[in-house]
């Protein structure tokens, strides 16, 4: 059993001036392994602050709180060492890695969360597998690391990793935003073989209820002006496609 726990979580962007500016201000959340959490919330509300704080980006400082993985302190891991530690981020954005084939980074990734080189033979089945899985052309192997792929096949990528990785935990953030419904439905499902397969733990933001026909959450947390404010089953997500974020963002501003 893996237990991702965050705890009064406060997080800062540093402007270019050197000020930092507050984003994230008391986040309360545990994941544990088999677990699925959607965080759904407005945009500006600082949902993505949250998956780039566990991740250790650099350009967010966490000003208080704590963030641990089975009791270990991620926050004092570099951000290689959390990827070790079980963490993984789909980015919203996924960036583009010139002059290095997505092959190579696969199997160099894979080698330093494993330890040690998948043995090849085992390793072009298993990569071959999970492409065939997601409707990945081959091809795509020799190609540069996102260089020039549409939206949804740098998400289709993104979740390449997640199978072939394996972490604890996974965070996807926005992993629906600019996907058509045909690439909605393979990336989710790659999230569900995943999720099913490892037991993994999923930590999913979005801010619409569409990904969650396919990515079924126990829990929902509705995510205002920087913290939780609410949580609950899969009804929740329901009572915010009726009705939006109007009477938690109201809440908020009279708070």
């Amino acid at each position: 059993m893996t237990t991702l726990e965050i705890k009064d979580l406060h997080a800062a962007v540093i402007a270019d001036d050197g000020t930092a500016i507050p984003i994230l201000k008391g986040v309360n959340l545990t994941v544990r392994s088999g677990e699925t959490h959607a965080v759904m919330g407005p945009n500006g509300s600082g949902k993505s602050t949250l998956s780039y704080a566990i991740a250790g980006h650099p350009k967010y400082t966490v000003t208080g709180g704590s963030i641990t993985l089975d009791g270990a302190d991620v926050l004092a891991m570099s951000v290689d060492e959390r990827a070790r530690a079980g963490l993984f981020l789909a980015m919203q954005y996924p960036v583009e890695v010139p002059g290095v084939s997505m092959s190579n980074f696969l199997r160099t990734a894979t080698t330093a969360v494993r330890g040690e080189a998948p043995k090849l033979r085992h390793w072009v089945k298993e990569v071959k597998a999970a492409m065939a899985e997601l409707d990945i052309d081959p091809t795509f192997g020799e190609r540069s690391v996102n260089e020039g792929f549409s939206g949804g096949e740098k998400k289709r990528h993104e979740i390449l990793q997640l199978s072939l990785l394996k972490p604890k935990i996974a965070i996807l953030d926005e992993t629906d935003s600019g996907l058509d419904v045909d690439a909605l439905r393979i990336v989710s499902e790659g999230v569900n073989r995943y999720a099913e397969a490892e037991h993994g733990g999923v930590l999913l933001i979005t801010h619409y209820t569409r990904i969650l026909r396919y990515i079924q959450p126990q829990f929902v947390h509705v995510f205002v002006d920087g913290r939780i404010v609410e949580s609950g089953g899969p009804e929740l997500a329901d009572q915010l496609e009726e009705h939006g974020y109007e009477r938690f963002t109201q809440a908020s501003a009279g708070a």
